[in-house]
Formats: structure tokens, sequence, C-alpha cells
């Protein structure tokens, strides 16, 4: 009987932090650190890539980016690096870019993170570096992976949780202008 009643109080707790997490999400992409939201301008940025380049996102003014931001400890995200690849690899109307936060929220430090990511073969992504994760924290990143639609505008578009498929993102970006 004791058992039971803690596998209850177990199963209320989970169902509520569930509930106020899903409650969160729908009204921004986060409360706290300037989030941006659909139908805002995208946060301009200049990151670093892993060869020490220099790009901002004014460097593809006119043209729709998809953003992913991910992370070396995230099995979802590890999950999608051949399918990201092959994306990468491929001519498309949008230009893809993925930002990892060294020493934020777990990241190793951009030494390593450099040093892990070149042994892994992955030769099409291009990986920008958010040191501590200012820029993570101004799109309002709550999980790994997390995708934004940017239109050739500017303005974000949409934002998605989760592992987002090729198929998905190419269907998305017909539909942005």
């Amino acid at each position: 009987m004791k058992t039971w009643v803690w596998v209850a109080i177990a199963a209320l707790l989970v169902i509520g932090a569930i509930g106020i997490y899903g409650r969160e999400g729908v009204t921004s992409a986060s409360v706290a650190g300037g989030a941006v939201n659909k139908g805002q301008p995208a946060p301009a940025f200049t990151l670093k890539d892993l060869q020490g380049n220099e790009v901002s996102l004014a460097d593809f003014k006119g043209q729709k980016v998809y953003v992913k931001f991910w992370a070396s400890w995230c099995p979802i995200c590890l999950a999608g690096l051949d399918e990201l690849d092959q994306l990468s690899s491929e001519q498309h109307d949008y230009k893809v870019l993925t930002i990892v936060s060294p020493g934020y929220n777990g990241e190793q430090s951009a030494a390593d993170f450099t040093n892990w990511f070149s042994k892994r073969g992955y030769n099409h992504i291009q990986v920008l570096l958010d040191d501590g994760g200012t820029l993570t924290r101004k799109f309002g990143v709550r999980g790994y992976p997390s995708s934004y639609y940017i239109g050739s505008d500017g303005i974000l578009v949409k934002s998605a949780p989760g592992h987002n498929t090729n198929e998905v993102i190419a269907e998305t970006f017909q539909s942005i202008h």
C-alpha cells in the first residue's frame, strides 16, 4: 500500500511539471532572457565557426536560414547528425547553420568540442560557437535540439523543439518567403 501511494504522488508531480512546462512553451520560446517570438526579427549575431572564421546572420541577408541549436551530450542531436550533414551538403534556397554553446548548459569547452567534432567525419555541417550561451539565451532555447526558421526578411517564422527531419525542414521552407 505504501508503494502505491508513492507511485501516485510521483505520477502527479510529473504530470504537474509537464503541464507547467507545456503552458510556458505556448506563450513564448522563453520567459526570461529576451527570447525572440514568431514574427519578430531574429537576433543579430556574429559567431566564430570551428576554423575561427566569423559568421554573421547579416551575411545571409535576403536568404532564408535554418538555425539548429544542439549539444554534443544530447543523444537526439547526435542521432540526427548524419541527416543534418546530408542536408548541409545539398543546394537549397536556404542556408543551414548549427550552433553549439561551449561552457553553457553542460557543453564542453570550445577547444574540446572542436577536437571532438573534428573526429566525427561530418564535413558539411557548419558549426558556430556561442561561447557561454549568450545567443542561445537570446533565442530562448529551452532544450536540445531546437530549430529556428528565419525568413529572407530576417523575421523568425517558426521555432520547433526536437529533431526536425530533412523532409520537414524542406516542407517548412516551401511555405516561407
